[in-house]
């Protein structure tokens, strides 16, 4: 996975963004349009909105590419309650909570609050989204088979997600999935999609072995 840092400081805050990881979801530009303007370079100014609102607006962005901090260089989001993963139609997988991506032999990659792994299987940063879904027409409905869940039992964490070597992102952990307008369902283990094959979306089904995927 790639990563390109850019940082802008205001006298309280401060402002990470990964241009890399941003698919221009525009969560930012609709909720602080004072702060966040691609019109205007810089294009982010901290100073131009309260606190509290900057804060509350960068933990909408759906990937992770924005961040805030305060001027000491901590962290001024709040610690996740729990794990989601949110199917966009068309589109990639929205994941909130304590996520540790790690290689298969355990190294760890990313830890993150906030990230949207890809599934259409075209990626240039995967197993990250890039936006490249658009461009190449992935189309599903984001709709979620219910009776992939499970009952909740009781368990706590965080989730780690493994990308295999031309296979499917495995997940484990307690997480919450759904797609647009579905109730959720509870999830311990199982394999993300990430060739834009399966006909189990966004479960994998082994497709990937069928068409030849190849991603590291």
């Amino acid at each position: 996975m790639e990563q390109k840092i850019l940082r802008y400081s205001g006298r309280e805050t401060t402002v990470s963004y990964d241009v890399t990881r941003c698919i221009h979801a525009a969560e930012c530009v609709r909720g602080l349009p004072e702060v966040f303007d691609p019109t205007r370079q810089p294009w982010v100014e901290p100073d131009h909105g309260p606190s509290e609102k900057l804060l509350s607006v960068v933990s909408r962005c759906p990937t992770g590419a924005l961040h805030v901090e305060s001027a000491a260089g901590e962290s001024l989001e709040p610690a996740p309650r729990e794990n989601r993963a949110a199917i966009e139609p068309n589109g990639p997988i929205y994941v909130s909570g304590e996520i540790e991506v790690v290689t298969q032999a355990g190294e760890t990659l990313l830890q993150e609050t906030r990230l949207a792994l890809c599934r259409c299987g075209n990626s240039e940063n995967k197993p990250l989204c890039d936006g490249r879904h658009s461009q190449v027409g992935f189309a599903d409905d984001g709709i979620v088979d219910p009776a992939s869940g499970q009952p909740n039992d009781g368990a706590t964490g965080g989730l780690r997600l493994t990308a295999l070597p031309n296979g499917p992102v495995l997940f484990e952990g307690p997480a919450s999935i759904s797609g647009t307008g579905q109730t959720e369902i509870t999830v311990t283990k199982g394999a993300f999609c990430r060739c834009g094959a399966s006909g189990n979306k966004p479960f994998c089904d082994g497709s990937h072995v069928a068409i030849g995927f190849a991603a590291d």
